[in-house]
């Protein structure tokens, strides 16, 4: 069985809010249900709604509507699906739109203080690749993903998320906090309450890394009854990082399937967003890969920002775990394993406050 959600996506999501939101909270209503292991193809609006069109010039992007940011579709409600319980994003396909974007937004990206004037990339996307005036000379392979794919936050949950970045911003920290300017809903507690989806969070959200394309399969905790995931944010290409803030922006078509993995048959449950992916993605002879990822959260869950070395030790201690308690290693052969055969990755480092460390195990190193 397939569910289909088709949107006009070039109408932005603040105009036509049926089967989208722009904030995470536990009481945006779902759009559909959805069982265990039904297919679902679903539309997506760019991550700036539709701002950026082939008229856009440079001096527009400083008019953006920045709160109008990652406009998604969902929420889902899958079936079954308790608190406690692991939910499974398998990217089944995903369809490019024929346009993409890719802006420089003063103030944002790593090297902010040295571009402070904005710059926009318009791409034409044609037959796999990204080309564009403003990059002559320049073909970039798609390897299209979704930027942001999450469930909803318990009450518990919004309340721990909202109070630690309170705490950040009142120590200086760069902080989006809740805005109900251009909110979707526009109205309620989604609206007054709810969280921006700029940082990504233990419950997923915008996450950015490239590998969750096409072969993926992603878990994600289940914080409220039916899970309530979202998805959006669909990039053509990107460098791991997105140094600049923002990759090739496009409107897609996504075809998922949503799985269940419960609480009572698991040996490891990751604090943080875990994955699984082919490299090359989607070759079914390509080498599979388990991922654990970090964020800035120190040992007593205090938030800083972009602190790497804090987020690579999160994920280090995930992997650890895993290896421990799915693999059943010791603690001193995982540490020693994790050492010689995985890949430290800077899969994010722009969405304030939380850059994203992951750590990329290859699994055909497990030979019994």
């Amino acid at each position: 069985m397939t569910l289909a959600i088709a949107l006009e996506v070039r109408t932005p999501l603040v105009e036509a809010p049926e089967v989208g939101h722009n904030r995470w909270h536990p009481e945006i209503p779902p759009i559909a249900q959805v069982a265990p292991g039904e297919t679902v193809v679903l539309d997506m609006r760019d991550g700036l709604d539709g701002q950026i069109t082939a008229e856009t010039t440079d001096e527009d992007v400083r008019g953006l509507d920045m709160n109008r940011g990652h406009p998604l579709t969902g929420p889902f409600f899958v079936e079954g699906a308790e608190v406690g319980d692991l939910l499974e994003v398998e990217t089944l396909a995903i369809e490019p739109d024929g346009f993409g974007s890719t802006i420089i937004i003063p103030g944002f990206g790593l090297l902010a203080d040295r571009f402070p004037e904005p710059f926009v990339v318009k791409w034409t996307i044609e037959d796999g690749f990204a080309r564009s005036a403003e990059l002559p000379g320049v073909a970039v392979p798609g390897a299209p993903f979704l930027g942001v794919v999450g469930v909803a936050p318990s009450h518990e949950r919004l309340a721990l998320f909202t109070e630690r970045e309170a705490d950040l911003q009142r120590r200086g920290g760069f902080v989006l906090p809740p805005d109900p300017k251009s909110a979707v809903p526009a109205t309620g507690p989604a609206a007054t309450a709810g969280l921006r989806t700029v940082p990504p969070r233990e419950t997923g959200g915008n996450m950015d890394i490239k590998q969750l394309t096409v072969g993926s399969l992603l878990l994600l905790p289940v914080d409220c009854p039916g899970a309530l995931v979202s998805l959006g944010d669909p990039h053509f290409a990107q460098g791991d990082g997105e140094s600049c803030g923002v990759a090739i922006e496009m409107h897609a078509r996504a075809t998922v399937r949503f799985g269940l993995r419960k609480a009572s048959d698991l040996a490891w449950r990751p604090r943080y967003p875990a994955f699984e992916f082919t490299e090359p993605a989607g070759s079914p002879g390509g080498r599979r890969y388990l991922v654990t990822t970090g964020l800035p959260l120190d040992a007593g869950g205090r938030n800083e920002e972009l602190d790497l070395n804090l987020a690579a030790t999160a994920a280090l201690d995930e992997m650890v775990e895993y290896l421990v308690h799915v693999r059943k290693l010791t603690p001193n052969q995982a540490y020693i394993l994790v050492s010689v055969a995985a890949d430290l990755r800077v899969s994010e480092v722009v969405d304030v406050p939380n850059v994203i460390v992951s750590v990329h195990l290859p699994l055909d190193i497990f030979v019994d």
